[in-house]
């Protein structure tokens, strides 16, 4: 049993995917051969065809690149306990940041499914970031401190496999299953009473939390404000005797803020993270994980344990990154996303850090590279004052004790010990707001700065120094989460992301440079292009869309008539582009309209929320705004309106309304007879194009009609209304110069 591996890599066979990637290369390259032929004899309309297709044909290059040779791997945990009987320390860090868009009971279960895993509780140490320095929060996790007594030895006695408690109550029926004991009816029915006084404590103390009463372990909470408070922090539960069927250590932070020291959002969080648990309990290994993912599967901190001991190779693992799907959304886009490009990514250098359920080395996060694993002792001494030390203190900051707990963990060392309840007058100087001053905290070190997205921006420069990331999807998966697929949410967070790939994209850190300078491989560095220009894609995008409108509007064309032989390129590409990302959703077991719904918020996003993100960069550039990190509501019932689309005032709406507008109102004028006079002529080609495009953003047509939440407000309605007479109007004049 020894001499197997802990897990196996596999390699799939992608023959046909490549003749097809291949072929729909062939045909775009032969669509813009034929443009640049004809150029002379078409107008403006096929030059910006010409343009908008050359983008997209870069964009094909880049995800072909990606995904041309997918890797998995098969992780076996019962291998790993039978040959390693003492398992490597594990530091989980939830991070939260607002009560009210993330409400605490979904932080709560999300830290009880975590303290229930498979693992041997003295060896895990849970770290709460409350972002917010809510008492609500606190008040919360103490409550669930109680009920985790209860909820994990039950879990671990009758080997419960969906640990968070608001989902296992929620599939099981309200009675017991009839087929159980005796004891287990009597415990499932103690549990479920106990999790509904633990929910029922939390919605008490939520509806009267302006009236909290701020005293004993609360007390600490008075006269702060969120933006604007000392460091709190608090040992929930300690598992003092380090029992290994225990609970884990729970841990509560709340940083320090103060309104003119920058806190660099979730980054800076999870580098408060990182210091104040280096001087706690120093795990060599690190779980990140938002408050609202919780561990789906128990044995996920085995599986990624597989992947970093069973490993020979010192660039294996930098960090491994499980798939992020969700209980309450269609998670059918995301799984073809992971089937196609992730595991394509997986055969380079490895996926992208997704900002949660990522395992860190914690030497790695330090900084350390891989050439440095075999020596990585060597010019790293405890402090002692000498002048040698200089480096660690602009490196590490200015604590004694936590340059220490560094020197622990770049050597090797597997564990650093410290009694958690003695280690707070310590580890509150590292949380402090000003303690990264002069250091390389958020530069070299830690969690890094310069992007609102420090997830893709941490990732890249790990890989840069010539790290590997392992890819970890087990059956049941490992983590599950609260998301929102459409509705104002979102496409905000969408924006975000456009926003967070350009600050990357238009940095000293782009991948470009790190490819030339650094070690990250030309097929990775190609990954990361095709997710940093979203906010670019969203040019030619919007650009293709409006084409056929205008075409009509004009009276042109955009593509060949229908009896040209040059129709078969369009045409040919249009059906096997289609047809093969329809087989992508057939073939891992999704329906038809999951791939067509998919498909039209693939353009929504694209043409919405993507674009409003580069115009967020461009105002960041000239200095007329700053970038703003948005939290992104999650409740734990928002799938009820799965089959409406959700509207606001949000500008993010408006070029989709836009586009919409225009493309009813070029439809209406031709069937009118009001086109412009003259021209090439508009053919069959530009009418389906535009009738596709209204089918696209069909939910913007239903918003018209619609009231309430699910349609689309009057000041956007008037906004779009005014740019699409505007385009119109433009439209129309551009014939009158050229005739």
């Amino acid at each position: 049993m020894s001499s197997l591996p802990l897990y196996e890599k596999v390699i799939a066979k992608n023959t046909t995917q490549r003749f097809l990637d291949v072929t729909i290369l062939f045909l775009l390259l032969s669509l813009l051969f034929y443009r640049l032929l004809s150029l002379k004899r078409n107008g403006f309309a096929w030059f910006l065809a010409f343009l908008c297709e050359s983008c997209f044909t870069f964009v094909w290059v880049l995800i072909t690149g990606t995904k041309w040779t997918p890797i998995s791997y098969n992780t076996y945990p019962q291998r790993l306990q039978e040959r390693i009987k003492e398992l490597p320390p594990l530091d989980i860090f939830v991070t939260t940041a607002d009560p009210y868009l993330e409400p605490p009971i979904l932080t709560v279960n999300t830290v009880l499914s975590l303290l229930a895993v498979d693992y041997p509780a003295h060896r895990l140490a849970c770290y709460v970031s409350d972002d917010g320095c809510s008492p609500l929060n606190f008040y919360s996790l103490v409550e669930a401190s109680k009920f985790a007594n209860l909820w994990v030895p039950f879990c671990k006695k009758y080997n419960i496999r969906v640990r968070a408690p608001f989902r296992y109550f929620l599939r099981e029926s309200d009675e017991p299953p009839c087929a159980s004991s005796w004891e287990f009816q009597q415990d499932w029915e103690k549990m479920k009473e106990e999790y509904e006084r633990l929910c029922g404590n939390i919605e008490a103390a939520a509806n009267n939390s302006t009236s909290f009463d701020l005293t004993g372990e609360l007390e600490v909470f008075f006269n702060t404000e969120r933006q604007n408070h000392p460091t709190i922090i608090k040992v929930i539960w300690e598992n003092m005797q380090g029992l290994s069927d225990g609970i884990p250590h729970l841990i509560y932070i709340s940083r320090e803020k103060r309104p003119k020291n920058p806190h660099h959002y979730k980054a800076g969080a999870m580098n408060v993270l990182t210091r104040v648990s280096g001087l706690m309990t120093n795990a060599p290994f690190m779980l990140n994980v938002d408050c609202d993912m919780y561990a789906n599967n128990p044995e996920l901190v085995l599986h990624a344990m597989c992947l970093f001991l069973g490993s020979s190779d010192e660039r294996d693992w930098g960090f491994v990154q499980y798939p992020q799907y969700f209980y309450d959304r269609p998670t059918d886009h995301l799984a073809v996303l992971h089937q196609t490009l992730f595991k394509g990514m997986v055969g380079i250098q490895g996926p992208f850090y997704a900002g949660s359920g990522t395992f860190h080395r914690r030497n790695v996060v330090y900084g350390l590279w891989p050439g440095e694993v075999d020596h990585q002792g060597k010019y790293v001494n405890e402090f002692n004052g000498k002048v040698a030390d200089d480096e660690l203190l602009k490196k590490f900051g200015n604590s004694k004790e936590f340059i220490n707990s560094a020197a622990h963990a770049l050597k090797g060392k597997a564990y650093f010990t410290s009694i958690l309840s003695k280690s707070l007058d310590v580890v509150h100087q590292v949380a402090g707001c000003d303690y990264e001053h002069s250091s390389d905290w958020g530069k070299k070190v830690g969690f890094l700065y310069g992007s609102i997205t420090e997830d893709m921006i941490t990732g890249m420069m790990i890989h840069a120094k010539g790290w590997r990331s392992g890819y970890c999807s087990p059956d049941p998966r490992a983590f599950l989460g609260c998301g929102a697929l459409a509705d104002p949410a979102a496409m905000s967070q969408q924006k975000r992301w456009a926003t967070g790939f350009l600050e990357i994209l238009f940095s000293k850190t782009n991948p470009i440079f790190a490819c030339f300078t650094s070690k990250l491989q030309f097929r990775q560095c190609l990954a990361y292009l095709w997710i940093l220009i979203w906010g670019l894609r969203s040019i030619p995008e919007v650009c293709y869309a409006a084409l056929p409108a205008y075409c009509i509007i004009t009276n042109s064309s955009f593509l060949p008539k229908i009896q040209e032989l040059g129709i078969c390129i369009p045409v040919t590409l249009f059906v096997i582009y289609k047809v093969y990302t329809l087989s992508d959703y057939i073939r891992i077991g999704f329906p038809i309209d999951s791939w067509w719904v998919n498909s039209c918020m693939a353009r929504i996003f694209a043409t919405g929320a993507w674009f409003l993100g580069l115009l967020n960069v461009i105002l960041k550039f000239l200095g007329l705004s700053e970038t703003i990190f948005e939290i992104t509501p999650k409740f734990d019932d928002c799938g009820e309106d799965d089959d409406k689309m959700i509207f606001d005032e949000s500008p993010v709406f408006i070029p989709g309304t836009t586009i919409l507008l225009v493309h009813v109102t070029a439809l209406a004028m031709a069937l009118l007879g009001l086109e412009a006079q003259g021209g090439l002529g508009t053919g069959l080609g530009e009418f389906f194009c535009s009738t596709y495009v209204v089918l696209c953003f069909l939910p913007f047509l239903q918003g018209l009609f619609r009231r309430g939440k699910y349609g689309i407000p009057l000041p956007t309605i008037c906004k779009s209304s005014a740019l699409a007479l505007l385009f119109v109007h433009l439209s129309k004049m551009s014939t009158i110069s050229v005739n």
